[in-house]
């Protein structure tokens, strides 16, 4: 009945299965939504293409006095030679030096492009345990280029606080003390905002993508927008092989122009990837606050119900109540602290477990020979240490600055 009055329905999950749902719900929707646009956008112009297509192949047919199974078997070879690595374009070779580093380079950076893929059995055996370590490696790499990256803001914020005082004359005994020492001794207490990193992150990304569509545009021959959609494709590793860039046999400085094209990748594929990251805490914090939220207009439109029936009901039993509920699984405030020193990237309020910073904390420490660190007091001494994998580094080196909206 409580149910029905509130138009929650009768659902009951703790705070980290909600998520889970709410997420899940979200993306089909997004799912669903993108694919009615893309079929409105681009059917009608696959049927024209294909119809196009078919009437080349019928005048083809008729001018060269061939079949249309005779016509579609020389089409099967072409594709085969093509598959096999001939090329009939006037393009570089594809496994030459410099094509096989500018392979290699797509596969760790899991950008895969599709226009060179291995043809011979010994080539694909090889590509698989090459990939799984060489990929394995250039995330380990795009994580401590994030992990650089915040300590160096945080670095930077500490010396214009510094310089702040210095000009005030109001530098206390132990700043200069610290000052002293180095970065090594105080960053922990200059954890920068997470809209500070995404707004930096957002300003890299923008003019590497710009800089890098300017050469692609006047290197490759293609609009300055079809550049700019070739820099997200690639720096974003979605990669759909449509525009590749260093495809051509020569170019002008065409030395100069391949190392450009590999500076500019792996600099925007950096920080594409360290922005994901930063966008993806802040899609899980508007989920938690959407949460609390529902968990709220629930409530009061149960606590309104309720009165409306004069009945007086314990503030404990309201929640109980409540069909949609956010349960901690009777987690305590110290508890929820240790998970926030233990490596939650912002930290939230109300009991918010997050369970991935947790066993990431503890796979680190027991590939150190260390033992679980319980204690606020040893969390707080080792917070900027710890923790696998990029979420982990924004745990330990963002402060919290949305858990209230």
């Amino acid at each position: 009945m409580a149910g029905r009055g509130c138009g929650c329905g009768p659902v009951h999950l703790n705070e980290d299965n909600a998520r889970f749902v709410l997420l899940a719900g979200l993306i089909v929707l997004y799912l669903v939504g993108g694919a009615a646009v893309f079929s409105a956008l681009e059917l009608a112009h696959e049927l024209q293409a294909k119809q196009r297509w078919d009437e080349r192949l019928a005048d083809f047919s008729r001018g060269h006095n061939l079949s249309r199974d005779e016509l579609r078997a020389f089409l099967r070879h072409y594709e085969e030679a093509t598959r096999a690595g001939v090329r009939v374009d006037h393009v570089r070779p594809r496994w030459d030096f410099t094509g096989a580093f500018y392979f290699v380079g797509t596969v760790v950076s899991t950008i895969g492009f599709g226009m060179t893929t291995p043809a011979t059995v010994g080539g694909k055996i090889f590509l698989i345990f090459y990939g799984l370590i060489g990929c394995a490696s250039t995330i380990l790499f795009f994580n401590l280029f994030l992990e650089r990256l915040i300590t160096v803001i945080a670095y930077v914020m500490r010396s214009c606080h510094q310089q702040q005082l210095r000009r005030r004359g109001a530098v206390a005994r132990d700043s200069a003390e610290t000052l002293g020492k180095g970065a090594a001794g105080s960053l922990a207490g200059w954890k920068p905002s997470v809209y500070c990193v995404m707004l930096i992150l957002c300003s890299a990304s923008v003019a590497i993508s710009c800089g890098a569509s300017a050469l692609y545009a006047a290197m490759e021959g293609w609009s300055y927008f079809d550049s700019l959609y070739f820099c997200f494709v690639a720096f974003s590793t979605i990669g759909f092989g449509d525009l590749v860039s260093s495809q051509n046999a020569q170019y002008e400085s065409q030395g100069l122009y391949r190392f450009a094209n590999f500076v500019f990748i792996l600099m925007g594929v950096c920080c594409i990837y360290s922005l994901f990251n930063v966008i993806s805490i802040l899609i899980k914090q508007t989920m938690n606050w959407i949460l609390r939220k529902l968990d709220g207009g629930c409530q009061q439109c149960q606590r309104g119900l309720l009165r409306s029936r004069r009945n007086v009901v314990m503030p404990g039993n309201v929640r109980s109540r409540c069909n949609i509920s956010i349960e901690t699984d009777g987690v305590m405030e110290s508890d929820t602290d240790g998970r926030r020193l233990s490596g939650e990237m912002i930290s939230m309020k109300n009991s918010n477990k997050v369970s991935l910073a947790i066993l990431q904390k503890q796979l680190s420490e027991m590939a150190n020979g260390m033992p679980h660190q319980s204690t606020s007091a040893q969390s707080r001494d080792d917070e900027f240490s710890g923790g696998v994998g990029a979420f982990a580094i924004m745990n330990n080196r963002l402060a919290e600055t949305s858990s209230d909206r």
